[in-house]
């Protein structure tokens, strides 16, 4: 069975803590490829005020030499509220026999009671956990009796079947967060080697300054 990962944010900007995710998530659970979709109106935070398209531009450069990334335009093209539920009902359309395989980090997964019609995503979907080395990760209180029944141990259990089940897979982080570099940006300080080369080397003034006027949105 077909086994892709999808891989969802803002990525304002995209960076190597985002590159590095999908090259260990698509290698350590047996992924034929990762999609990398950006969100075009993030139902949970203000819309970024650098252009869908561009951020779309700034994936196609950071993956374009990288075997099974794939830049995913979908959000973009889609309008209203960017809800994930939507995302995987598009995909499964898109895909109806490969296993879909949703990547989000520990503390997504710990409030995924407040997502919009999160109990839908198992029908659609699995969910592959990222968390630090050593961490517990248990299902919140809200969603305990729904997924506890369904972790899988191993991550052949998520390329067994299309969706229904959860994996806890770690995952050394990298210190790279988009809040850091825009902070930095805003402070005058280099990003070069906290976004890819490809990225930095295509960033205009204009980009810049979008992603400082994020920055500040989340600040202030």
């Amino acid at each position: 069975m077909k086994a892709i990962g999808i891989f969802g944010g803002a990525f304002a900007p995209f960076h190597n803590g985002h590159l590095r995710l999908a090259i260990e998530a698509r290698e350590r659970l047996g992924l034929q490829q990762v999609r990398l979709i950006p969100t075009a109106h993030p139902p949970h935070r203000p819309d970024s005020k650098v252009p869908p398209q561009r951020r779309l531009e700034w994936v196609r450069l950071a993956v374009r030499r990288e075997r099974g990334l794939v830049a995913d335009d979908r959000e973009i093209l889609r309008d209203g509220p960017s809800f994930t539920v939507d995302t995987l009902t598009d995909l499964r359309e898109a895909f109806p026999r490969a296993s879909l395989v949703l990547l989000m980090g520990a503390d997504a997964f710990q409030h995924l009671h407040t997502w919009h019609r999160w109990p839908e995503l198992l029908a659609l979907a699995h969910l592959a956990v990222v968390s630090r080395p050593g961490s517990l990760l248990d299902p919140s209180v809200e969603t305990r009796e729904m997924l506890a029944p369904r972790r899988a141990y191993d991550a052949t259990e998520l390329r067994a079947a299309p969706a229904g089940r959860w994996f806890q897979f770690e995952l050394p982080m990298l210190d790279i967060s988009s809040t850091r570099i825009r902070r930095l940006l805003r402070q005058g300080h280099s990003v070069r080697g906290l976004v890819p080369d490809a990225i930095l080397n295509a960033m205009t003034a204009a980009d810049r300054a979008a992603l400082i006027q994020d920055d500040d949105a989340t600040t202030h």
